[in-house]
């Protein structure tokens, strides 16, 4: 549902045909017509837990709550307001919130109850009915009440343009018992709308109508350093000018014993240390100013973890396997520049990008080609098109290259040097009947426009590709220059949309919904701070994501998933990078975590949900230090 720096959010025994229903279209039970209530929801098959369940299965009830993990953070933060639209909030504040409704971190797109102990929605998915548990608090002691969510989803649609995309469907909140809040949405239909809206943060409407400690009255569109009051299992107790924030557990959370909740969030203080880029965050790691570093780069993997104290076995180095999806990445284009609104320049460049040469000399063959937007899961595009899958695109066909209904999309391989050169020559040729000839050793058209790009960076690890990438554009007489700037800089830049190439990447999650309109509709292309960084405005495109978003059963959404990702990479709006098969982590002998780690979750989350503090470990760590 919903790269650099990135965030986003997902019946029970007696409902399990409703929950097959829920998934697969057939017809509902007459329970369901009355609006049933459920303890969870999903939107593949039935959730795993049924009603009164004790804890997910991926969790230690018995984990000892204490200690203290220091995490890794890059650039500064100026907000302790991650909601508002500008400035850059601090890591790891989406732990001083709660949602409606939680996702299990093993089961795609299943959420169960939270600050809701029940939902239930018609057969038409036309509302949704969410029961609040009378316990919930916020950090302050207030309770958490019908008011705070309705004022939570006006608030959060009016305050951050996000937001109003992602809650587009959603016409209001209303308040319908003195635990009740219904949300009624614009059109049946959207199997997907009761999961987003379970995932609403909700925030206290005493706190964010009130002053602030200036005496100015609170505004959710402004940043602010004032520390927030949420409902989650933490609150901020220390922020050091943009350096460091350190987060404290709640000892007495309202829902330290929920279900949900249980044998998770561990640790006593949670601490995020800044530093400027990766070099002096590795060397900070070394030195044990932080406990633990999720491995991006294959060379680090490969070449730096050869440091005393790994030699020891006072770090410890492992490779878990990653089951999730595996997110497109890439060279994005930004389609707002006119040097890459023609197709065809956009095929050339990936044409010039030499992933096998790269992956060997480079990432010691570290990594796989993506080839899909959905890679690793059901929902990617394979073979032709064929079925349902052909008809959903012949309906805009006209607007859709004619190759993608004639072959198989498929990324350039380099097995040889004569491969790379003939890929060499179909992009010159690709390039020359899209308009651009060589002029002074520049592809340039009639209207004077030259095929020339800077590459916008934050992170100095990706320069060495870049100008190795820039070599081989240089054979084609295209320009690529190359610029690191800083994590706020970055930041502002690729908020104003104003580049011409970035690396980045779009996660997704194994149900797609109301999200890709913020990644790929024309709306949001014109949007500040959306995440349409290509700026794709495409009528086929958005009737694709129509299409997927009211998809009536499962197959229905696999089939208009597949569709969405072929229009994707036939449209060639970026240049498709590569992913690792495994998590790398590294991390200071002073932790333990479950058995079963989940498979859907990042390393970091699943360290901070699951993982937990040796006190043992940690003396003997200390001891050999």
């Amino acid at each position: 549902m919903s790269s650099q720096p990135s965030y986003l959010a997902g019946v029970i025994l007696s409902c399990l045909v409703a929950s097959l229903w829920l998934c697969s279209g057939a017809s509902p039970r007459a329970e369901d017509v009355s609006g049933q209530r459920r303890h969870a929801l999903s939107l593949i098959g039935a959730p795993r837990h049924e009603p009164g369940f004790s804890h997910f299965d991926w969790v230690n009830v018995a984990a000892p709550k204490g200690g203290e993990i220091r995490l890794r953070a890059f650039g500064t933060f100026d907000t302790l307001n991650r909601f508002a639209p500008r400035g850059i909030a601090a890591d790891g504040l989406a732990r001083i919130d709660a949602t409606l409704m939680l996702s299990s971190l093993d089961e795609p797109s299943s959420d169960y109850g939270w600050i809701a102990a029940w939902v239930s929605h018609p057969p038409d998915f036309a509302s949704a009915t969410f029961g609040l548990r009378p316990e919930a608090r916020f950090s302050d002691g207030a309770p958490v009440t019908p008011e705070d969510v309705v004022f939570s989803l006006d608030q959060l649609k009016q305050a951050n343009p996000r937001f109003g995309i992602y809650y587009k469907n959603v016409v209001r909140a209303e308040k319908t018992g003195p635990h009740e809040v219904r949300f009624v949405f614009d059109a049946p239909g959207n199997r997907e709308l009761p999961l987003i809206v379970g995932g609403l943060p909700v925030l206290p409407r005493h706190y964010w109508t009130a002053k602030d400690d200036k005496g100015e009255p609170r505004d959710l569109a402004r940043g602010s350093l004032e520390i927030p009051v949420g409902a989650g299992p933490y609150r901020v107790a220390k922020v050091d000018g943009g350096r460091r924030i350190v987060l404290e557990r709640i000892p007495d959370w309202w829902a330290k014993d929920l279900p949900v909740a249980r044998g998770q969030w561990n640790f006593d203080r949670i601490s995020h240390v800044y530093y400027r880029d990766r070099l002096p965050a590795f060397e900070g790691f070394k030195a044990g100013e932080t406990d633990f570093w999720p491995e991006n780069s294959a060379k680090g993997w490969a070449t730096e973890f050869d440091f005393e104290a790994v030699k020891r076995g006072l770090v410890k180095r492992e490779e878990l396997p990653d089951g999730d999806i595996k997110p497109m990445q890439g060279f994005i284009f930004n389609l707002r520049r006119p040097q890459f609104q023609d197709r065809r320049v956009r095929e050339a460049f990936n044409l010039a990008f030499n992933f096998e040469w790269a992956n060997q000399a480079m990432f010691f063959e570290q990594y796989r080609r993506s080839s899909s937007y959905f890679g690793n899961s059901e929902l990617a595009c394979r073979g032709l098109p064929e079925g349902e899958e052909r008809a959903i695109l012949e309906k805009v066909g006209d607007e859709l290259p004619a190759d993608l209904f004639k072959a198989e999309f498929k990324n350039p391989v380099n097995l040889a040097p004569d491969d790379f050169r003939r890929h060499l020559g179909k992009a010159a040729r690709l390039l020359s009947e899209a308009g651009f000839e060589m002029k002074a050793g520049v592809r340039t058209n009639a209207a004077g426009v030259k095929i020339s790009a800077e590459m916008l960076l934050v992170q100095p690890s990706f320069e060495r590709l870049v100008l190795a990438y820039k070599a081989e554009l240089a054979k084609l007489g295209i320009d690529l220059s190359v610029r690191i700037v800083d994590s706020a800089q970055y930041q502002r830049r690729v908020r104003s949309f104003d580049y011409d190439m970035i690396v980045s990447g779009f996660p997704q999650s194994h149900s797609p919904g109301n999200e890709q309109r913020e990644l790929w509709g024309s709306a949001a292309a014109s949007q500040e701070g959306s995440r349409n960084l290509a700026g794709i405005k495409s009528p086929a495109i958005d009737a694709l994501i129509e299409r997927l978003i009211y998809s009536k059963d499962r197959t229905e959404l696999v089939t208009a998933t597949r569709a969405l990702d072929r229009a994707l990479l036939w449209g060639h709006y970026l240049v498709p990078h590569f992913y690792s098969p495994v998590y790398r982590i590294g991390y200071w002998d002073k932790f333990a975590r479950p058995g079963v780690l989940p498979r859907y979750a990042g390393p970091t989350d699943a360290f901070v949900r699951t993982w937990w503090y040796d006190d043992k470990a940690a003396a003997r760590l200390e001891a050999a230090r």
